[in-house]
């Protein structure tokens, strides 16, 4: 698989998709979106990938939309002015992202190396796990453009910090470091920048070598039960169960146990 603005590279059970626009601190073009989604799909389709890693090239994460771009008329929105020739425009280009992790069950980690801003702050949100350089910094700049989240942050940022916190973030625009990004619980961990992608895949290595049918079903049941009642998750639990019990793996982790030896799973 070719691509022009992003690298993929697969190792060790982990897939690494890395935005590669670094002159533009990694904006996107509909270019980009697409070998994105491309690549996000790849990985869910490779049985040999059992976790992906997400990072930026060069100083920034993801400056959101190329906004050169589309004030030149050749980017992600612009085109035909009228609410009905724009009825698709992001659901045809940066929506695919989100589309395509919705059906990515794998273990999904960002590495926010630099300025993660706007768009760019919500296609980290969309992570299952953030981490963080420590020069890292955040910012939903989209009321600075007299526009509101158009990809998904308005769903995605809630979940992560609480409406009050999200309501500000949004209203404001405000940029904010690392360290506030830890404390309000949006990464879970920072690190120097020059150890973030090395610890980042180390940690999505680790989930690589653990029992791959009961990760990826965790991550389906925590979702799905954000969004249903009591009774219906503890139904999705059951059938979950069911699946993980059937699994060689699950006969594994039992016999480590009893021996005290390492677990050697098979991901089967």
């Amino acid at each position: 698989m070719e691509h022009r603005e992003i690298l993929y590279d697969v190792q060790d059970g982990v897939a690494t998709i890395a935005l590669n626009r670094p002159e533009r601190l990694n904006a996107f073009t509909r270019v980009m979106l697409d070998e994105w989604t491309r690549a996000i799909e790849a990985a869910r389709e490779d049985e040999a990938v059992r976790a992906v890693v997400l990072t930026g090239q060069g100083r920034g994460f993801c400056a959101g939309m190329d906004v050169g771009q589309e004030v030149a008329g050749k980017g992600v929105l612009l085109g035909d002015s009228a609410p009905a020739g724009l009825r698709n425009s992001l659901r045809y280009s940066v929506h695919q992202v989100p589309r395509a992790l919705q059906l990515l069950d794998k273990p999904y980690i960002a590495a926010v190396n630099g300025a993660a801003v706007g768009a760019g702050m919500d296609m980290a949100s969309m992570a299952d796990i953030r981490f963080a350089a420590e020069t890292a910094r955040f910012g939903m700049a989209y009321v600075k453009m007299g526009i509101v989240p158009g990809d998904g942050g308005a769903y995605f940022l809630p979940r992560l910090v609480g409406l009050q916190k999200a309501l500000e973030l949004i209203w404001t625009g405000d940029l904010f470091d690392a360290a506030e990004a830890l404390r309000i619980g949006y990464v879970l961990r920072i690190y120097p920048v020059e150890s973030l992608l090395r610890e980042t895949q180390s940690f999505a290595r680790r989930l690589a070598e653990g029992p791959a049918v009961a990760i990826q079903l965790a991550k389906r049941l925590v979702y799905r039960s954000l969004d249903v009642g009591l009774d219906q998750a503890l139904d999705l639990a059951q059938s979950a169960m069911v699946i993980a019990q059937s699994t060689e793996d699950a006969q594994e982790g039992p016999a480590a146990f009893v021996a005290r030896r390492p677990p050697r799973f098979q991901g089967r």
